[in-house]
């Protein structure tokens, strides 16, 4: 069943963190809830359920059902790409990118983004209620993969009655979900846009989310997982993790440009451990701000599903495999100053997608923003974005 979004005037007056645990089994989405008679099968083994998945859509489902476009999001995203936050109050994630005459066109196309499964904005994860127990998962829930994820999108999206999207879209994890969804669901794909992201993670991905999730498991008040049944949370971990993480979606120049060695508030060194820097200050904030919206097993979830991601390991070894035959076009772009996924990373893609005999293009965009450069406005990223979805659009007949 479906159930649509609510008023959000209520939440926003409840402390954040307190909103954003509301969020996990009642969404201010709509959502979509698979019982018994639909079960997930899980890469881990056994199935999830019963499980739902939150969604919002933009847009309206033209009468052909031609003009959808699913949007994947990123590790800390959720399915607010383009509206506001219930929680926090701030625009979506992707209103750069999605609205009525922006490069993916709400006034012409028909918009769904969902949260992904062991999330925590409405998607089963481990802060849901686990039906077993009447207490949320916790480390009960199996662990997911981005496979699962997409089988999970793939199931919501036949519940809207829709058999081939127009365009997959997504960056970062996102973009590991678009490539997952031409492996998986080529015939369902015709068009495919990854962005700032690879075909597997690596070590030193893998080695980042370790230390995060060792500060999250690190904090005493996480309890084994168990924090939300005895009342506590993980916080100072999460803020922790949350900080070393976004260190590594900005470059040097951009770091340096914003903050620079200038001093927060005050005219000299302290000489004590208070953020006498501007970007200490920074990266405080975003720690705070990131614990007050997600939840911590989540994070130890999510950034599993991510290292776990080796699509040629799913084939043989050989990533051109994944595509073999494939109908599906792509798009595939990078930028310059990204060092957590490299332009080496999607050339991998290219170049397995071209051995593949698949049409593929490709475009490095210059830019000093780092990794969040597919976030933040990026006038050839989104002349690209724009004509790479009308292309699709006219080949398929849609206005």
């Amino acid at each position: 069943m479906t159930v649509p979004m609510s008023d959000t005037t209520a939440l926003r007056d409840l402390p954040a963190y307190e909103a954003a645990r509301g969020e996990a089994d009642n969404p201010h989405s709509a959502v979509v809830r698979f019982g018994a008679d639909t079960p997930l099968q899980l890469d881990a083994g056994g199935v999830l359920t019963p499980f739902q998945i939150a969604y919002q859509t933009y847009g309206t489902l033209n009468a052909a059902r031609s003009n959808a476009i699913l949007l994947c999001h990123a590790l800390s995203g959720d399915q607010h790409a383009a509206n506001v936050h219930p929680v926090t109050g701030k625009p979506g994630w992707w209103e750069t990118l999605v609205g009525p005459g922006k490069p993916v066109d709400t006034d012409r196309f028909f918009v769904i983004a969902s949260n992904v499964l062991g999330g925590c904005l409405g998607t089963t994860g481990p802060s849901s209620t686990n039906p077993a127990t009447g207490q949320p998962y916790g480390l009960d829930l199996p662990v997911v993969t981005i496979r699962d994820m997409v089988r999970a999108q793939a199931m919501l999206v036949d519940h809207l009655g829709i058999e081939k999207l127009l365009a997959v879209v997504g960056g970062s994890m996102g973009g590991m979900q678009v490539l997952q969804w031409a492996a998986s669901y080529p015939e369902r794909v015709f068009a495919a846009m990854p962005i700032a992201t690879a075909a597997r993670h690596s070590a030193q991905n893998i080695a980042f989310h370790e230390v995060g999730r060792q500060a999250v498991m690190a904090d005493p008040e996480w309890r084994g997982g168990r924090y939300l049944n005895e009342g506590t949370s993980p916080r100072r971990g999460l803020a922790v993790a949350r900080m070393a993480a976004h260190i590594t979606y900005m470059s040097d120049s951009s770091l340096h440009r914003k903050f620079g060695r200038r001093l927060q508030d005050r005219d000299g060194h302290t000489f004590s451990f208070d953020a006498d820097f501007q970007v200490e200050s920074y990266l405080r904030h975003q720690g705070e701000a990131f614990v007050d919206r997600f939840d911590a097993n989540s994070y130890l979830y999510v950034t599993r599903a991510m290292d776990y991601f080796d699509l040629a390991g799913d084939y043989g070894g050989v990533l051109a495999n994944a595509f073999k035959g494939a109908k599906t076009r792509f798009c595939l772009v990078s930028f310059t100053s990204d060092w957590l996924f490299t332009t080496a990373d999607s050339r991998a893609v290219v170049h397995a997608l071209n051995a593949a005999g698949a049409q593929v293009s490709f475009a490095e965009i210059e830019s000093d923003k780092g990794h969040d450069s597919f976030l933040l406005d990026e006038p050839e990223f989104f002349a690209i974005t724009r004509g790479f979805i009308d292309a699709a659009a006219r080949a398929v007949g849609v206005k």
